[in-house]
């Protein structure tokens, strides 16, 4: 069954509204977000970012000098601490050495090979990859997160042996090719499986009930 991905953005954002993501202040911390964030809740990701704007670390240059270790610290509580410290370390780093420490210039290049970039640092998957490229280089590309799979298997739109790729071709070859469109979606996503589509389903009230699978 072909899912109605336009009537389920017009569904869910005349339910919600517009949500306002990514909350970041720069590139670089929306960047810094896209791989805290793996494997834990955003509130531990802001508390994260506090930490790292109180310690004046919310720079390519002090993230670039500072150690590892100390990184590790202040991100602790979006857990994985040890493991995302290197992550972002090696993503400074590289940004420093190969591009100048500078995120514009990593951001000339083309979509593909950006998102070919990214996907060569250490602990940067798809999800990583595409929330850097559309939320911050403003590229249409959709990101595809554990929320979108579970909706689109409870409402029989895919099925578990879907890919990463395959579920995204469902939304970029079902809408117009827009940045702001995708931000938008993808937010709405997060919303409705926080709300409603979480491991266990809460569908009253959904506003996709009608759509589910019976």
């Amino acid at each position: 069954m072909n899912p109605p991905i336009q009537r389920v953005f017009d569904l869910l954002f005349s339910h919600w509204g517009q949500q306002h993501w990514w909350p970041a202040e720069s590139q670089l911390e929306m960047m810094l977000g896209a791989v805290l964030t793996q494997n834990t809740a955003w509130t531990n990701v802001e508390k994260a970012i506090e930490n790292l704007r109180t310690h004046n670390a919310l720079s390519l240059n002090a993230l670039h000098h500072g150690s590892t270790e100390q990184l590790a610290e202040w991100i602790r509580p979006a857990g994985y601490y040890n493991q995302k410290a290197k992550y972002i370390k090696t993503m400074i780093d590289t940004i420093c050495s190969r591009f100048h420490s500078s995120i514009d210039l990593l951001f000339e290049l083309e979509t593909p090979a950006l998102r070919k970039e990214l996907l060569s640092w250490k602990g940067i998957g798809p999800e990583t990859a595409d929330s850097i490229l559309l939320y911050a280089a403003n590229r249409p590309v959709f990101v595809v997160d554990a929320y979108t799979k579970r909706i689109l298997i409870r409402h029989g739109w895919c099925t578990e042996k879907a890919t990463y790729n395959e579920i995204a071709a469902l939304f970029t070859k079902n809408l117009p090719e827009d940045v702001q469109l995708f931000n938008e979606y993808h937010a709405l996503i997060v919303r409705l499986g926080k709300t409603h589509c979480q491991t266990k389903q809460k569908c009253l009230d959904c506003p996709l009930e009608n759509y589910l699978v019976k």
